[in-house]
């Protein structure tokens, strides 16, 4: 399945089902098939995926000085469980839908998709 995100402020963004979901999640806490963001909360979706950009990318540098601690030979807490994260980073898939809320936000355009 795929997500197709429309506005009347930009062409469509296409995104697979598992990185549409994700994006969903980051930006209004859920991942339904139909939906609308109107122009009032644009902005609040875009600050909240902004937050889940900046979380996963403090992820991904935590581990990666937790792996770099571990191969150099020093003490690294093995009880902590670590998040299986995608390969690709949300920066790189939120991206497209970050420039698209800007644009929506500035042509004052709700954000659908499923329709």
């Amino acid at each position: 399945m795929l997500f197709k995100f429309k506005s009347k402020a930009c062409a469509d963004l296409i995104m697979l089902e598992a990185d549409g979901r994700r994006i969903l999640k980051a930006m209004i806490g859920d991942d339904p098939v139909k939906g609308i963001v109107r122009v009032a909360d644009l902005q609040q979706a875009l600050a909240r995926l902004d937050a889940a950009v900046v979380q996963d990318e403090a992820l991904r540098k935590a581990l990666a000085e937790k792996a770099a601690a571990r191969d150099a030979g020093q003490a690294v807490d093995e009880e902590a469980e670590e998040p299986a994260l995608p390969a690709i980073r949300l920066a790189q898939r939120a991206n497209p839908m970050q420039q698209m809320l800007r644009r929506c936000m500035a042509e004052e355009a709700d954000l659908v998709w499923g329709v």
